[in-house]
């Protein structure tokens, strides 16, 4: 059986139910007639709901109304395609724009961008999300292809616009954060910028870049340069920042690094080029004359107390003391001896498994084989617990030099949202430029996050970005063709209570 519309002499359509016999088609039903074309849409309806439940007739029709009918058809007939997920074009998009990245007149990087943040993955898979959430149908080739156009033509650009918008939020940009992370490749083969080295990732069978990113206050994205995988860590701190500021020619900030970039190099250029600067320092790396100093004064410390000692080269040495870190030093300890005296008791730990890193220092060789822990190292390392060093040759008072070094938490959470929430690794490409164009990518999107975040906390939404984003993905919008117009209308599915906080 099947539904007919027949037109009839005096002007109405009669819409009626056809079945086939011996041949001929037949009428079995007519459902009704009528010349109002909203009537006979209704009339169809009706007719479709009795070819699918015809055993259920009339009784059907004295308990549905004609509204019941109408929206029950239309659900019945609502597909997968006519729904798309707009969440995060919503929210990421809106916040693209505001930012300024829509400068780039190209609508294939505000897709990649958002994707980044909403679904990040591999090229390959954003074209698949692409189709999939968006109906956008892109070759992958032309992803690559962009990402040669991005490069050349845009990256400049896009970073600038990053830039702009962390002094617009800021207001001044007068302590800087500096660190560097490595990134690994899903593959074997070196060239002149992927290199075997030291990885933080723990991938030391991979080539990796080093990546040197600078931030400001809150973690606000300033600029980042690329090194090959195989560099000095220490060696990219004076580069990025001569690189960075040249661009953007703001005025020279205070420098906040940790105790990797801490080397006699860097604090000559950074003097020479009039920096100030608050680095980590290694106090148990210094000379005896200095650590017997240290020690002597730390004797009465108390929690929050420090002091100040002068350096040959014209900066200050600040040591703080912490019952916190004293603790956490303690905790440390404890737990690696726990370890250690586990180890030799069970024998695995023999003088070819010894190296002389993490709280293997403790223990000392007898013979050929004995191992035992050094009870006089052990002692002379709890005198340390709870001190930490900075370097510095800025007039700061000890308080505020530990308060801008411990804003460096930042900088070490940029990485972590980049490397999880974002997942900047692994990278497959292979070509520098499109190495290159995936670094901008990530970092356009770092900003985006950063300006949601902001955002979360001056609404006072107790949310992270993390979940932000979890949320787009379930904000639909329906598209639907209206029966007696035939104009297609979109409208946006109503968000639960989460959503639309």
């Amino acid at each position: 059986m099947f539904v007919r519309k027949k037109k009839n002499k005096s002007g109405t359509i009669s819409v009626q139910i056809i079945f086939k016999q011996r041949g001929k088609y037949r009428v079995a039903k007519t459902i009704g007639s009528s010349k109002d074309p909203e009537r006979i849409e209704l009339l169809m309806s009706r007719a479709n709901e009795y070819l699918r439940h015809p055993d259920e007739q009339p009784p059907l029709f004295s308990t549905l109304s004609e509204t019941d009918i109408i929206i029950k058809n239309f659900v019945e007939n609502t597909s997968n395609p006519q729904i798309r997920t707009v969440g995060p074009e919503t929210i990421f998009g809106t916040l693209f724009d505001r930012i300024g990245f829509n400068a780039v007149p190209v609508e294939l990087f505000r897709h990649i961008v958002i994707a980044r943040l909403a679904y990040p993955t591999s090229k390959l898979k954003t074209v698949d999300y692409l189709y999939r959430y968006r109906g956008l149908s892109v070759d992958v080739s032309k992803v690559y292809r962009f990402l040669d156009t991005l490069n050349r033509a845009y990256k400049e650009k896009v970073e600038r616009i990053a830039y702009e918008y962390t002094k617009k939020t800021l207001g001044n940009i007068s302590v800087v954060f500096y660190d560097m992370t490595t990134l690994y490749f899903e593959a074997e083969d070196e060239d002149d910028l992927r290199k075997i080295g030291f990885s933080k990732d723990g991938k030391f069978q991979c080539p990796q870049i080093m990546i040197g990113l600078l931030v400001g206050e809150g973690g606000y994205p300033i600029g980042y340069d690329i090194f090959e995988g195989n560099t000095f860590e220490g060696h990219t701190l004076i580069p990025t920042l001569e690189k960075i500021q040249k661009k953007y020619g703001f005025d020279r900030p205070v420098v906040v690094a940790d105790a990797g970039l801490l080397s006699k190099d860097n604090i000559e250029k950074l003097i020479a080029q009039a920096y100030e600067f608050i680095l980590g320092a290694r106090i148990k790396n210094e000379k005896d004359a200095v650590k017997t100093k240290i020690l002597e004064l730390a004797k009465d410390m108390k929690d929050g107390d420090s002091f100040s000692l002068e350096k040959t080269d014209g900066t200050r040495l600040i040591v703080t003391f912490s019952d916190k870190r004293a603790r956490k030093d303690r905790y440390n300890r404890e737990k690696g001896l726990k370890r250690l005296k586990k180890n030799i008791k069970s024998g695995k730990l023999t003088k070819q498994h010894i190296n002389n890193r993490g709280y293997n220092k403790f223990l000392v060789l007898e013979g050929e084989v004995e191992v035992k822990i050094d009870e006089m190292k052990m002692k002379y390392d709890e005198v340390w617990d709870g001190l930490k060093g900075y370097v510095t040759n800025t007039t700061l008072e000890p308080a505020k030099i530990v308060e801008h070094y411990g804003h460096l938490w930042q900088i070490e959470k940029a990485f972590r949202i980049s490397k999880s929430d974002l997942r900047i690794r692994p990278i497959f490409h292979r070509v520098k430029r499109r190495i290159e164009a995936h670094i901008c990518i990530a970092f356009v999107a770092y900003a985006i996050y950063k300006e949601l975040e902001r955002l979360l906390v001056l609404y006072k939404i107790e949310m992270s970005p993390k979940r932000a984003a979890e949320l787009t993905h379930t904000m639909y919008e329906m598209e639907y063709v209206l029966p007696h117009s035939k104009r297609t209308e979109r409208t946006k599915l109503k968000n639960d209570a989460e959503q639309q906080t």
